[in-house]
Parts: C-alpha cells; sequence; structure tokens
C-alpha cells in the first residue's frame, strides 16, 4: 500500500513537472521557419487569369516560450527568442496585438490592391475615410491623451487623413517637442472633437526615433472593377505586400509572369510600391526554401549594409539552397526581373 502511494505521489509530481514543461509561459516570445501559401487561394480577382506557376507568400511562425520551448530553440537553427515586451509591448493585450496584426494585413491587401490595379490599368477609386490609434503603448508619451478608436484629424494644424501624413509630420520632430492635434473622439455614442497636446518621447529599442506610442490605421474606401476578395484566414502583418501586389497583378493581365516557376518572397509595400524592410527575413528564406521555391524576393534597402537581402543571401548560401534569391526596392522591380525570365523548362 505504501508503494502504491509513493507511485502516485511520483506520479502526480511527473504530471506536474509535464504540464510546467509545456504548458507555463514565459515572458519571452519565439520567432521559427514558417510555411508559404500560395497566393491564388488568397486573392480571387473576378474573372481572372491563371498561370502555370505560383506566387507565394511566406510566413514565419511565432509564440510564447514554454520551458520546454525555450530549450528547444536555444538548439535548434533559424529559431530567435525575444523578450515578450519587444513583441508585445506592456499594456496592449493579445487580442489587441492580433487584432493589430489582422489590420496590417488588411493595409496592405489595400496598399497592394491600389498598386496593381494602377500598374495593370485598371479602374480604381480611393476615398480617404481618416487615420484612426489603434493601440497606445504603456509609458510613451500619448498615453493619457491618446484613446484606442480617437480619430486624428490634424496634428500642429495640419490636416491629416491618412497615417503616412502623421508619419511624415512626426518623422522629422525630434524628442521633446510638443505637438498639437485634433481628434475625434466617441463617448457614449457621441462623437466629439478634442484637442490634446503633449511632447515627444524616444522609443525604448530606437533612442534616437521620436514618437508618440500608437499604433495607426488608415480607412480608406478602395473601390476597383474587375470586383476583388481576400481570404487570408488568421494571417496577419504587413510583410505579404509585395507578394499580395504581385499575385493581383498577375491575376487582371492575361500574360503570366510566374513563367511557370515557384515564386516566394516577403516585402512589406506601400501605396506608392516602394518595399520595404520585414522582420525574420532569415527564417522566410529557410521556410520557401523547404517548400522547394525557385525564386525568393526580398527587399534590398537600397543596399544597405545588414539589408533583407543581404541576409537572405547569406542564409541561403549557408542553407545550400539553389533558390534564387532576387533583390527589389520597389514593385516594378520585382515585375520587371519576372518580365526578363525565359519560360521555365518542363521537368526542371
Amino acid at each position: 500500500m505504501q508503494i502504491k502511494r509513493k507511485q502516485l505521489i511520483f506520479f502526480v509530481i511527473l504530471l506536474g513537472l509535464i504540464f510546467f514543461l509545456t504548458s507555463y509561459k514565459l515572458d519571452y516570445y519565439i520567432y521559427q521557419p514558417g510555411g508559404i501559401y500560395a497566393l491564388d487561394d488568397v486573392v480571387d480577382v473576378e474573372g481572372h487569369f491563371d498561370s502555370e506557376g505560383e506566387l507565394h507568400l511566406v510566413t514565419v511562425r511565432g509564440g510564447q516560450a514554454t520551458p520546454i520551448y525555450y530549450l528547444w530553440a536555444k538548439i535548434r537553427p533559424f529559431y530567435q527568442i525575444y523578450d515578450l515586451e519587444q513583441i508585445r509591448p506592456e499594456g496592449v493585450s493579445q487580442e489587441e496585438y492580433m487584432e493589430t496584426q489582422i489590420h496590417f494585413m488588411e493595409t496592405s491587401q489595400e496598399a497592394a490592391t491600389v498598386v496593381a490595379y494602377k500598374a495593370a490599368n485598371k479602374d480604381i477609386t480611393i476615398d480617404y475615410k481618416g487615420v484612426y490609434v489603434m493601440a497606445v503603448v504603456d509609458s510613451m508619451p500619448a498615453q493619457g491623451h491618446l484613446e484606442r478608436g480617437d480619430r486624428i484629424i490634424a496634428i500642429n494644424g495640419q490636416d491629416v487623413t491618412s497615417a503616412q501624413e502623421v508619419l511624415d509630420i512626426i518623422s522629422p520632430l525630434e524628442k521633446g517637442e510638443s505637438i498639437d492635434l485634433t481628434v475625434i473622439r466617441e463617448e457614449e455614442e457621441v462623437e466629439r472633437e478634442i484637442n490634446v497636446s503633449f511632447a515627444l518621447g524616444s522609443f525604448p529599442n530606437d533612442p534616437d526615433r521620436a514618437g508618440m506610442g500608437i499604433s495607426l490605421v488608415t480607412d480608406r474606401d478602395v473601390s476597383v472593377e474587375p470586383e476583388i476578395e481576400f481570404d487570408s484566414g488568421g494571417i496577419g502583418g504587413p510583410s505579404a505586400g509585395l507578394m499580395l501586389t504581385l499575385e493581383i497583378y498577375d491575376q487582371l493581365t492575361s500574360e503570366d509572369i510566374t513563367k511557370g516557376y515557384q515564386i516566394a518572397g516577403t516585402g512589406e509595400i506601400d501605396y506608392d510600391g516602394n518595399v520595404y524592410r520585414i522582420g525574420g527575413i532569415d527564417k522566410k528564406v529557410v521556410a520557401a526554401d523547404n517548400e522547394g521555391a525557385d525564386i525568393f524576393f526580398a527587399p534590398n534597402e537600397e543596399g544597405r549594409e545588414g539589408s533583407n537581402y543581404q541576409v537572405a543571401k547569406e542564409t541561403a548560401e549557408e542553407i545550400g539552397t539553389d533558390m534564387k534569391v532576387v533583390a527589389v526596392d520597389t514593385f516594378e522591380d520585382a515585375l520587371n526581373y519576372l518580365n526578363e525570365l525565359d519560360e521555365k523548362e518542363t521537368g526542371n
């Protein structure tokens, strides 16, 4: 009987240890190579043209660390461990963080639509409706002055209708400079205009850059012909912008820009077609290679040292892939590269 009791205690302790190692959440976040997704399953342009090859977005898989996950990440190549607050700032809930990421994806889809429809000379109309506060970071200047859901209509007397206009005004300013904002706030289903003022601060991870400590989203109505629909599921973030643009353009035009290749890549895109740096480029190269991609587009950042392209190229050499890594600064760079490609030979 005594033996059975000891066995039971041992079993309970073992279960507790297993639960702790696999379920207890540490204050760390881990990124690792994800997967690639064919964009013809994500984008559907009415009456679209089909292609022999495929364009893919690439993901990085991430999650909050457990003890066993943390130890695994320590020994695995291309796994990266961050302090949780670097990924999700203090005061921002997981729900708010995920909602922000989904909005980034929606904004990316919108920018991709604008760039692709203009490049394909298709009908498009844009109606700007305002710029909204998505989140306020704890211990940053905007805390106590701005709230989630505020619509910013003016900064320092200048009217603003997009997040880019806000950034254009804030970017030249320095820490300690005061700014005046006019915002529309909804309280008890009644909108009212208020004025707030505060001094800019600096970001903990980027002390040379002044800011308010908020994330923004631009509300636009974009009308296009032919119509387009997206189904990105739970994928968030802005990094699929370039590949979404290429896919939309490919569906809009009769020429098959894929030339039969499996094409992956990454890069945030703006409404002018410029391609910007993203995080986790090494992990995305690994993910694309694992899935057999032929070509991988990477943001060149105008050739600066340590650019996404340089890291992608080094990663490709490290893993010994035959995948071609291509540097791009704009959507036009990627499109021109594809237009100059020869058709992929059958069987290669």
